[in-house]
């Protein structure tokens, strides 16, 4: 199964390891750290040119999406994904 993370981008949910609120990367020195090693690696791609919202997580890749957490954990809940973790500091409404 794939899911739609922004832009013309659509990934496998077998490659898909994590999603995070983009505001984890400021609140968490591992999850900064683990950013910048991917960016040193080259590993890491901005999606589309709106502001970014959430992280996505890969086996090969770290993508910046404009979509947010709680929309990409609804598109993988849709398709029972159950064997991924979403975290999120943003409140369920």
């Amino acid at each position: 199964m794939f899911i739609h993370i922004g832009g013309e981008k659509i990934i496998s949910t077998s490659e898909l390891i994590a999603i995070f609120d983009l505001s984890i990367e400021k609140s968490s020195k591992i999850s900064k750290s683990f950013v910048l090693h991917a960016q040193k690696e080259k590993n890491v791609e901005v999606i589309g040119e709106e502001e970014c919202k959430s992280i996505v997580v890969t086996k090969t890749k770290v993508y910046y999406s404009p979509i947010s957490s709680t929309t990409l954990k609804k598109r993988t809940s849709s398709l029972l994904v159950s064997d991924i973790e979403i975290f999120s500091n943003q409140r369920s409404r």
